[in-house]
């Protein structure tokens, strides 16, 4: 019998704290060696939107995130993330469980934002704002919060802004431009339009850049990549999909320009130098963070009244 988690089953196993716990873990195992993680495949469904397939290897296990991202989807009343995880026994090929993909989808993200905030912005910084009140935007306002950090919450729906900050005890920014001021700044928007033009990040402030995860999408201009450090959670899928896409076809970016963030957890790389600099962190999904939270969704599976399905 195979476990099915659903959404609500996947947040009421996995907190954020465990989720951000997991996710360090995966970006440490995977910059050692010890995990592994093939290409992300786009399947696109252009102008509506495109089709994942997400695989990775580590800890014994084999995991496929088949997801979507469908950004015109909530004015229809529907999720714009839907999707389903696989994961199996990698000794066997065996099915172990199966998780509702929008739920580990929002976890990762919103643990994956504020840990490269904490690991990349300055030591006294005091202020956190996330920009984008979309699912994964709350995931990152309630891990902020759940981390002990005050958090600023700005979306262009003012409505959905005020439900997302009452369930994450998330306050509302007065002005975008007050949350764009924060000194940790996480942006999880559609990448449509550019959220950072030039010269808009202030010395030693960070912004964890969470919603140009696919071709065509961008949430910062070239000429401001090009003046900050700039980090990213793994350079292959990055230098393809990500924010930083852009300013590596315009020359104003290489390889030796941005550092993975991995490396800078698993003390192979230098993250912030000065309380001066500028720091941005690249973000474009792993698979190998969806197996982290698979994995400690898993540790609580008999604590929870699962549904399970049956393979004949």
């Amino acid at each position: 019998m195979i476990p099915f988690f659903t959404g609500a089953q996947v947040h009421a196993a996995v907190s954020p704290e465990r989720a951000l716990e997991a996710v360090r873990h995966a970006f440490v195992a995977y910059e050692r060696g010890e995990w592994t993680m093939p290409p992300k495949v786009y399947v696109p469904a252009y102008p509506a939107g495109d089709f994942r397939a997400m695989p990775a290897l580590g800890a014994g296990h084999a995991l496929l995130k088949w997801v979507t991202s469908f950004p015109g989807n909530p004015a229809q009343g529907l999720p714009t993330v839907t999707g389903l995880v696989l994961l199996s026994d990698a000794s066997n090929g065996m099915p172990k469980a199966v998780l509702d993909a929008g739920a580990v989808t929002a976890l990762r993200t919103g643990a994956a934002a504020v840990l490269a905030a904490e690991t990349l912005g300055r030591d006294d910084a005091e202020t956190a704002a996330v920009v984008g009140a979309g699912v994964n935007g709350e995931a990152a306002a309630k891990t902020f919060v759940t981390r002990g950090r005050p958090v600023l919450l700005w979306d262009v729906d003012a409505a959905r802004a005020a439900r997302v900050a009452a369930r994450t005890g998330a306050d509302i920014a007065r002005s975008r431009e007050e949350a764009l001021a924060a000194d940790l700044l996480v942006t999880v928007t559609p990448g449509r339009e550019l959220v950072l033009g030039e010269g808009a990040l202030r010395p030693g402030q960070h912004a964890s850049l969470m919603g140009a995860d696919g071709p065509g999408k961008a949430e910062i201009a070239v000429e401001e990549l090009a003046r900050v450090r700039v980090f990213c959670d793994d350079w292959e899928q990055a230098s393809h999909n990500g924010d930083i896409v852009n300013a590596i076809e315009a020359g104003r970016l290489r390889r030796e320009d941005v550092t993975e963030n991995g490396k800078v957890l698993a003390g192979d790389a230098e993250g912030r130098r000065r309380a001066a600099d500028a720091t941005v962190f690249d973000s474009t999904g792993l698979a190998i963070q969806d197996l982290a939270i698979a994995l400690a969704a898993m540790e609580r599976a008999h604590d929870l009244p699962l549904a399970t399905l049956e393979l004949s």
